[in-house]
């Protein structure tokens, strides 16, 4: 899938600056999805990697004529490894290249699919930097390229579509296991006209029956696909609920009045899409957040655009830019829920084109309470944080700019600007200038933050990760620590900053700290 190089860009950048499980194999990359289509039947892969181009490893023979046992490491001695594959290089990253050091695939692949889908902003845009990052591979890496397939399940997991499709096309593999990954991108994003034409120019891969149906049926082919149809059902290689609602997929008319066979479970992709084109769409707010992709376009009503723009914002992939034009597009349709979001963000905004003050302090209040209902303080920070700093507020706008600015990509410059006698807003002002062993704590939270910036601790986990030259998990470590800080343990929050800043990503614990202080995320 090809993306908009200006967009991606965008993407990359909101990644980019740090300044249940699935096995194909036994010894095959893990996953954190379960809902791919299968669109291509996929071939054994007993020590491949997701269908990336491997050497050979072979056990070297001894003089005695012995071979040494299969559990010596190896690796490829020349040839860049599919693990090493990134969209952000070091110097954007600020990730240090030997990210992994001495950690071994397994262990690394285990953190990255078992790591939790609710951190902070802040945190969430670190490890999706660590998943996009241009690494050195692990140690034993030996080619196989199980950790990218690892990477770009969690990506998919997390709602990064276009961000996985990129990682895709940077690795010029066309593989049934990475193919089956585009194939449902393009099928959630728009694309699957193109995703059928691949498919059909790429002679190895076999596509399973409901997918070439699907594909015969996109280009026209309505006899062929009817055939394949009865042919399959009569050969036992698709159910009799499924050659049900494939038929109907082909005419709806002729089936009209009849129940709808019920949906599998997990509805993938390409089941989503036949539900939608038989005029029974599946409803994606209890589906996984990448099916909202399927709703952003303009086969879905305003109100569900928005709606799945809101879980993709939240989730930190896609760009605020698509939720302000969502909230703008035209006047609401009634009042309640979105409606009310979206008819306070109009008012908000429509004040600061016109950089009308008064009205943005009569605006700003209702509309910051909007966007905490859902969790887009930060994408709304990112939007107007710098613009508010600009305006003569007083009293409630003034407050509330002041952490809009402290949140957004200009925190120094909302804090070097705020004059107030508040302890907590003096905290506040510390941590976003650096400064945070000079102000008093207001709290217990504060304290649990300026004891990470006064003299860093990591946990014993974290600091032996640290030790053993495994940067990458002791990273890893400390956002699970922060977690559980966030749910009451305050050590977790001392702990998690410490190795942030043992590690030198000192920007990322600042803005870490102001979330934890600013967000109302605890317990």
């Amino acid at each position: 899938m090809r993306i908009d190089a200006v967009r991606l860009l965008f993407l990359l950048i909101c990644a980019g600056p740090v300044a249940a499980q699935e096995q194909t194999a036994a010894s095959g990359p893990l996953s954190a999805i379960d809902w791919l289509s299968k669109s291509v039947a996929t071939v054994p892969t007993g020590g491949t990697s997701g269908g990336v181009a491997i050497a050979i490893d072979e056990p070297p023979v001894t003089e005695a004529g012995g071979a040494l046992p299969v559990t010596v490491t190896t690796s490829a001695l020349d040839g860049p490894s599919p693990d090493a594959v990134g969209l952000i290089s070091p110097a954007v990253s600020g990730l240090p290249r030997d990210l992994w050091g001495a950690g071994l695939t397994r262990e690394i692949a285990e953190k990255l699919v078992t790591h939790p889908d609710d951190d902070l902003p802040a945190l969430r845009q670190l490890f999706l930097t660590i998943l996009l990052a241009e690494v050195a591979a692990p140690v034993d890496a030996g080619g196989r390229g199980e950790l990218l397939q690892t990477r770009i399940d969690k990506l998919l997991a997390l709602g990064a579509l276009e961000q996985a499709a990129a990682l895709i096309d940077a690795v010029g593999a066309t593989t049934p296991e990475l193919f089956r990954r585009s194939f449902d991108v393009a099928l959630l994003t728009g694309a699957e006209d193109r995703a059928c034409e691949l498919m059909a120019s790429e002679p190895h891969l076999a596509p399973t029956v409901p997918a070439r149906i699907f594909c015969l049926a996109r280009s026209g082919d309505w006899d062929t696909a009817a055939l394949t149809i009865r042919t399959s059902e009569a050969l036992g290689q698709i159910s009799s609920d499924q050659a049900a609602l494939l038929s109907r997929f082909l005419d709806p008319e002729l089936y009209e009045g009849e129940p709808v066979p019920p949906a599998p479970n997990p509805v993938t992709p390409l089941d989503w899409m036949i539900y939608a084109a038989i005029g029974e769409p599946l409803p994606t707010e209890g589906l996984p957040v990448a099916f909202s992709y399927a709703e952003l376009g303009p086969r879905a009503g305003w109100k569900a655009q928005i709606e799945a723009a809101e879980r993709l914002t939240r989730a930190g992939t896609i760009p605020p830019n698509v939720i302000l034009g969502l909230y703008t597009e035209r006047d609401p349709a009634a009042s309640g829920g979105v409606w009310d979001r979206t008819e306070a963000f109009q008012a908000f905004e429509t004040a600061m084109s016109a950089g009308d003050a008064a009205r943005v302090a009569e605006t700003l209040p209702e509309v910051w309470a909007r966007m905490q209902e859902v969790e887009l303080e930060v994408p709304f920070a990112v939007l107007f944080g710098k613009a508010l700093q600009e305006l003569s507020l007083q009293g409630e706008a003034a407050a509330i700019a002041f952490r809009v600015g402290l949140l957004s990509p200009y925190a120094e410059l909302a804090a070097r600007k705020h004059r107030s006698a508040d302890a907590t807003d003096a905290f506040l002002v510390a941590v976003a200038t650096g400064k945070t062993t000079s102000a008093l704590p207001p709290d217990s939270l504060g304290r649990a933050i300026s004891a990470a910036f006064r003299s860093p601790t990591p946990s014993t986990d974290a600091q032996a990760l640290i030790d053993g030259n495994r940067k990458g998990e002791a990273i890893l470590t400390a956002i699970d620590n922060i977690g559980r800080g966030v749910q009451g343990d305050l050590r977790g929050v001392t702990e998690g900053l410490s190795v942030l800043l043992a590690l030198g990503l000192e920007a990322v614990a600042r803005r870490t700290a102001l979330e934890l202080m600013i967000l109302e995320r605890r317990g």
